[in-house]
């Protein structure tokens, strides 16, 4: 069975009362419910984990590159914007990757606007709130199985 792993950074334990009015009112706990519904739909497995730390985001990617893990889910929260080192474990451990956010990164403030972990992913997502979440999945899981541009989504 495919296996994804969703990766969250500083302050996503915080969703739900953390500037709501920028992160929504969803809580990590309700995303996390959401995704693991869905994985079940897409008949995948789906693990998830939450750390302020960047040594533990770093040592949480390296063990999904050793349990073989198919694809990431990453929120790297503000280390999006200068985490080398966890751009370079994204690069490292070579699993397909989905950079996601909840707030449009690109129309807050300057030092938001760029990512240095983007260039190793997939793709990005982000501005949908809690659907970004889906919206990774679902193009992860698509791309992981091959599914190209022109096909049916699945169902």
């Amino acid at each position: 069975m495919m296996k994804i792993r969703v990766i969250n950074g500083p302050n996503l334990n915080l969703l739900g009362t953390r500037e709501p009015q920028i992160y929504g009112n969803t809580t990590l706990g309700s995303i996390e419910s959401m995704l693991g519904h869905e994985a079940r739909e897409y008949g995948v497995e789906i693990e998830f984990f939450q750390s302020n730390h960047e040594g533990d985001l770093i040592d949480c990617i390296h063990e999904a590159a050793r349990e073989c893990c198919d694809g990431l889910i990453l929120n790297p929260g503000a280390y999006t914007h200068y985490s080398y080192a966890i751009r370079d474990a994204v690069a490292a451990a070579g699993i397909p990757t989905v950079e996601v956010h909840l707030s449009n990164i690109h129309s807050r403030e300057d030092f938001r606007k760029e990512s240095v972990i983007a260039p190793v992913c997939l793709g990005q997502i982000s501005g949908l709130g809690a659907v970004s979440y889906s919206a990774a999945l679902y193009a992860l899981v698509r791309k992981l199985r091959g599914a190209g541009q022109s096909e049916r989504p699945m169902g």
